[in-house]
């Protein structure tokens, strides 16, 4: 859990910037002065009503010519179908740290629409401190459908993180089980070409990695590329460029709390395991098998180095092969790409990072006269788009995510806009909505044995409450710690004994307090 700087070094930093964003006039709460009026037999609001939100205009929108996150076809569906106007009152365009820093701004001047969504842990919790939200708890139980509480009850942990005591004052936004749990990609026609069989166990990998490095897999006879694509600007348990599974091999997941044999919960990346993956990944930079480079990629960066055909195998979850991985086998034709379970360490040990089902959290402003009209919404999609029924059956627009070929339904990219626009990231919780258990249905045939057959080798986050005091006053200096150490250690010249130095450190600048902080939220929360 990041903890931030002090508001005021945020501000004096903000008044330097230049922001890509676009802002509105409206006010920051429903201006409603009385109840409005729903329409039972249309299943609308009639008049319509204004709905307030903020957005990120992220790079992985796409938006065909007169679109925009703020008037495109599901704005307007929301209008016709539902009465709802869903307003923006400001736009930016960035990554999420972006969007998260603009949020601070923002509530600094109390300037809060209805509906906040984030997938920022971090911010989220600024959020519930500030006291600008609504406790969401009895309005949850008032006015979500039977289908959105059964979602959000599949997971038993997801409201964890939003508990201020025995109040919630954040809904979960739920996601698919296993959606960004690792398996590898591995260049199979790179692995016919050179007479080799997919890995199994590290050290087969090993063997894969050298001849990938060594062999000239691509043809071009240069000595140009690499064996595994990582990010590890973010650390190395990410969504895509993962390198959790190799900490995993040797029995611990890093940056998250691990359950011992005992029961108690420890910290993965201080452990024993960690340092033998440290030590793995420098030998692994070293032989050329990483690019020294990987410790500035971030996800996509890593992603790229991949679908560039410098790497011959990248981790990260089974939508991969859609996007970024479709840019590679567009591209070039004899590309084959193919989807292989983690391999194996010392005595056959599997272990990878393990996805809790909730995207961030949606919370409500405490100046909403009528909350219920975003339960409206949501309700909708759960009851139709979660389920894949009624007019959702094929997906949220038709000649957007799907159209008819052949008298069928079909998501094929050739005949849609752009290859295919992806609707759901419009939505106000940005993919629509979700039921933890329904990823089976999203699963590929072929993707499903190796994902769910290793079912058991996903380890999630087992402290899933809000940030301890430790968290919020050391946090974000353990946490550099941590990446500044392992950094200088895999891709620099540190030695591996600096592991050590790294374990002791975290411990006396605040993680044995942080550990006990832990424990007790833990045995208070059985």
């Amino acid at each position: 859990m990041k903890v931030r700087s002090p508001l005021f070094l945020l501000l004096l930093m903000l008044s330097g910037c230049s922001w890509d964003s676009t802002e509105y006039s409206q006010p920051p709460a429903s201006p409603q002065s009385t109840a409005p009026y729903f329409d039972v037999k249309e299943g609308k609001y009639d008049p319509p009503v204004d709905l307030y939100t903020v957005g990120s205009v992220n790079p992985n929108l796409n938006f065909i010519k007169g679109e925009s996150l703020e008037h495109n076809v599901h704005t307007a569906w929301a209008e016709k179908r539902l009465g709802i106007r869903i307003r923006y009152l400001w736009t930016i365009s960035g990554t999420s740290e972006t969007y998260a820093n603009k949020l601070r701004l923002e509530l600094a001047k109390g300037n809060m629409p209805d509906i906040v969504t984030t997938r920022d842990a971090a911010i989220i919790q600024e959020l519930i401190d500030s006291g600008q939200f609504m406790e969401v708890g009895d309005l949850f139980e008032q006015h979500a459908s039977e289908v959105w509480k059964k979602a959000v009850a599949e997971d038993a942990s997801a409201w964890n993180p939003f508990m201020r005591g025995a109040h919630r004052y954040a809904i979960p936004i739920m996601d698919y089980e296993y959606n960004s749990d690792p398996l590898l990609w591995v260049r199979q026609d790179w692995l016919d070409k050179l007479h080799l069989k997919a890995p199994q166990t590290l050290d087969e990998l090993e063997q894969v990695m050298d001849a990938f490095v060594n062999r000239d897999p691509d043809g071009n006879g240069i000595k140009d590329t690499y064996g595994l694509s990582v990010g590890f600007r973010n650390g190395p348990s990410t969504w895509m460029g993962d390198s959790s599974w190799v900490f995993g091999a040797y029995g611990t997941v890093p940056e998250q709390w691990n359950r011992r044999s005992d029961g108690t919960l420890e910290y993965g990346s201080i452990q024993p395991g960690a340092r033998k993956a440290v030590h793995l990944m420098k030998q692994w930079v070293q032989r050329g098998y990483l690019s020294a480079d990987s410790a500035w990629l971030d996800e996509e960066g890593a992603a790229n180095q991949f679908i560039s055909g410098k790497a011959g195998i990248i981790a990260g979850p089974y939508w991969m092969r859609g996007w970024p991985l479709s840019s590679l086998t567009n591209s070039d034709a004899e590309a084959h790409i193919r989807a292989i379970a983690i391999p194996s360490g010392p005595g056959g040990l599997t272990m990878r990072r393990g996805a809790l089902p909730v995207n961030g959290a949606i919370l409500i402003n405490k100046q909403m006269k009528h909350p219920e009209i975003f339960f409206t919404y949501q309700n909708y999609l759960f009851d139709s788009y979660a389920t894949s029924t009624g007019e959702f059956a094929h997906g949220l627009a038709e000649g957007y995510d799907w159209s008819m070929a052949g008298g069928q339904p079909s998501a094929q990219s050739s005949a849609l806009p752009l290859g295919g626009i992806r609707v759901a990231s419009y939505t106000l919780t940005f993919d629509g909505a979700r039921i933890p258990s329904g990823v089976i249905r999203e699963i590929p045939k072929d993707i499903a044995p190796v994902l769910l057959g290793q079912k058991e080798a996903s380890r999630k986050e087992q402290f899933t409450g809000p940030p301890t005091a430790t968290m919020k006053r050391d946090g974000e200096l353990l946490k550099k710690l941590e990446q500044k150490s392992f950094i200088k250690i895999i891709f620099a010249d540190s030695p591996l004994e600096e592991f050590d130095e790294f374990v002791h450190k975290w411990n006396t600048y605040g993680g044995l307090t942080e550990t006990m902080e832990v424990n007790a939220w833990d045995r208070s929360s059985r």
